[in-house]
């Protein structure tokens, strides 16, 4: 049995998980770093998984009944993300890794979102559309990498529902808060509508349902309600392309933004209008996580593919189709 430990930290969240070949999940624990104001500051919330590291790392051990004699290999987000924090998080891997001579393993953070989607579903090749504060892409495995099908084309959707709602004095993180309001809201309230091909920009949304709420005309309820409808419809039409467009019989849903009801039924009418399984990944698994870079660790260490310390610089801009897929068939 090998046994890896996985540590996240490309954003706002520090988070350490054990993991084995089986896909046994030992211990997953994070704590997340939540700004006073404004978005993230990356020095901010790489001050914070410097602060939190050996904590949460102790902690995971701790839940596992482990300890690291017991540990086989030790992964880390290699990227993308923010300098700061991935330039954090991979210094305490590779202490680990040097002081316990543990092999090292650099994980690509959108593939590892993907990996844990389809060992939690069972789904063998899904369409997924991976949703969250730092990511919004379509993607589909084809010939040694996860193909980008579509993607935003300037900011994220979880960005676009915090700016929000950190605009209108709702709350960090913005998405929980806004899928409650949206339930209360009846008026639609037309907002820009824009997917290019496969691809859609954000933008242009966020600066007229900001205009809307500081014209003071609209209750907070119907504009969250607008916001999140229209760019979920969005978010759905790319993704129904692609589905068509790869004829994929499974669509996985991950990212932090996976957890809304809405986008979820949403994509699940799709799902059955092609004949296609549906699954979404678990909260505690769909957003940044420890676990599921130990188990893209797995993967790719029981492939041989092994990142020597010497070369284990971050790559804050390592898109999710430049990173190759060695463990998978076509």
């Amino acid at each position: 049995m090998t046994i890896c430990l996985g540590i996240e930290g490309t954003a706002h969240t520090f988070g350490v998980g054990i993991v084995d070949d089986e896909g046994t999940i030992y211990s997953n624990e994070k704590h997340m770093y939540i700004p006073e104001s404004g978005g993230i500051h990356p020095r901010e919330a790489a001050q914070h998984h410097s602060e939190y590291a050996h904590i949460i790392l102790r902690k995971a051990l701790d839940t596992s009944k482990l300890t690291m004699d017991d540990i086989d290999v030790v992964a880390f987000s290699r990227g993308p993300g923010l300098g700061p924090c991935l330039r954090v998080t991979a210094t305490v891997a590779r202490v680990l890794a040097l002081k316990y001579n543990k092999p090292l393993i650099g994980v690509n953070h959108c593939v590892a979102h993907i990996e844990i989607g389809r060992l939690i579903s069972g789904f063998i090749d899904p369409l997924t559309l991976y949703v969250s504060g730092g990511n919004t892409i379509v993607s589909a495995y084809v010939n040694k990498r996860y193909r980008v099908f579509g993607e935003t084309l300037d900011i994220p959707i979880g960005n676009l529902l915090d700016v929000f709602a950190r605009e209108a004095g709702l709350g960090n993180p913005g998405g929980p808060i806004i899928e409650k309001l949206a339930m209360r809201g009846n008026q639609y309230i037309p907002l820009p509508y824009t997917v290019k091909g496969s691809d859609l920009s954000f933008s242009g949304l966020l600066t007229a349902v900001l205009t809307r709420l500081r014209e003071g005309k609209y209750k907070i309820e119907d504009l969250a309600y607008s916001l999140q409808e229209t760019a979920f419809a969005m978010l759905t039409e790319v993704t129904e392309r692609a589905l068509a467009h790869t004829m994929k019989k499974e669509l996985l849903l991950t990212g932090g933004v996976a957890a809304n009801k809405r986008l979820q039924e949403m994509l699940r009418s799709v799902a059955n209008e092609h004949d296609a399984k549906f699954a979404v990944v678990p909260i505690k698994l769909a957003g940044d996580n420890g676990a599921m870079i130990a188990w893209t660790g797995i993967l790719h260490y029981l492939h041989n593919d092994i990142l020597p310390v010497e070369q284990s610089v971050v790559l804050p801009k390592w898109r999710l189709d430049e990173a190759e897929i060695v463990w998978r068939d076509e």
